[in-house]
């Protein structure tokens, strides 16, 4: 049974955090200040089991899901992680991504593609080490995340994306030379404006470098056209490039809200279901899977979720809801 919430937006994508520990220590997402060697990350018994995944996945696919993107903190840090690609990946009619920083892919690519991975979404925020490494805090250089995109194409992860998020002040001197280096190696590149997720991050309105700023500054050297998004509430704004290129997209949740087009679920590391990248809280599935619910009871705990939802923070945002106690994007994915 397919799922409406209550802004008539459909239950179509739902993004599975695999893990809330990441390798990198980004400014945007995990700052060192905050998530450093004391800093309590969940234990493996409070995580989901890749059955448990496996499960609760089939029961939103019965719901209308087609997309499930894996995400993190970061998804290859989990062990044996191509065990749940594999169990994932039998479940029929369903469109499998990753999302990665892109720091293990190089020697997991082969792996995950084996398992049944589609393909995957890299993210790096710069072609410059120095910005690169102050970006990610753990002196982790471009070249190898660049090698780890190039290990996924060749064994056919393909068409890989690349997310490139942009701060006013750290990075935007790096949007033109990743258009050009993106462009030529034919990989589509997303520009995301820095968002309000969560409060370690120190996030101000000042910082974030506007989805138009991006498109104006790129179409002034590299003609850009618009493109129709893929499906309906596809989350990046498409541009191609006129000399028939390739393209790039932008992602502008908050210069340019799309909450109305919303049709996105999250299901954290530890099995609580976000229906906002913003929410305030989650609904906990892990005690339905441990308690002997069976999967008719948990999907109409779903839907009960899903119809009740309301959701739409981007279109609201203002000094009072950037306030809020958000969850962290490392606990959620993005």
């Amino acid at each position: 049974m397919k799922l409406i919430d209550t802004l008539n937006r459909p239950l179509r994508d739902l993004r599975i955090s695999v893990t809330d520990r990441c390798n990198f220590r980004c400014v945007y997402c995990m700052p060192k200040e905050i998530f450093g060697p004391d800093y309590q990350f969940l234990r493996r018994d409070q995580i989901l089991t890749f059955e448990e995944i496996t499960r609760l996945a089939r029961i939103f696919v019965g719901h209308g899901v087609g997309k499930i993107r894996l995400t993190g903190g970061e998804p290859l840090v989990r062990k044996d992680f191509p065990q749940l690609i594999a169990m994932l990946s039998e479940i029929p009619d369903v469109d499998l991504t990753l999302t990665t920083n892109g720091a293990l892919l190089a020697k997991n690519a082969q792996t995950l593609k084996d398992a049944g991975l589609k393909r995957v979404t890299v993210s790096l925020d710069s072609l410059d080490n120095e910005i690169f490494k102050a970006m990610n805090d753990v002196d982790f250089p471009v070249e190898k995340v660049i090698e780890g995109m190039d290990a996924a194409v060749a064994v056919g992860l393909t068409p890989i994306k690349v997310n490139m998020v942009v701060k006013r002040g750290l990075n935007e001197a790096s949007i033109l030379p990743m258009a050009r280096f993106f462009r030529e190696k034919g990989y589509i590149l997303r520009f995301i404006e820095y968002m309000d997720v969560g409060h370690t991050n120190g996030w101000r309105m000042n910082d974030v470098v506007s989805a138009k700023e991006i498109v104006s500054l790129i179409h002034a050297e590299m003609p850009l056209e618009p493109l129709d998004p893929n499906y309906r509430g596809e989350v990046a704004e498409r541009w191609r490039y006129k000399d028939g290129s390739g393209e790039v997209g932008v992602i502008a949740s908050v210069t340019q809200a799309f909450c109305s087009t919303c049709n996105r679920a999250r299901l954290s590391a530890e099995g609580s279901l976000y229906t906002c990248l913003f929410a305030v809280k989650g609904h906990d599935f892990r005690d339905l899977l441990r308690n002997g619910a069976t999967d008719e009871e948990i999907s109409k705990q779903i839907a009960l979720v899903w119809s009740k939802r309301a959701d739409r923070y981007s279109e609201l945002r203002s000094e009072n809801t950037t306030s809020l106690p958000k969850v962290e994007m490392s606990h959620i994915g993005g």
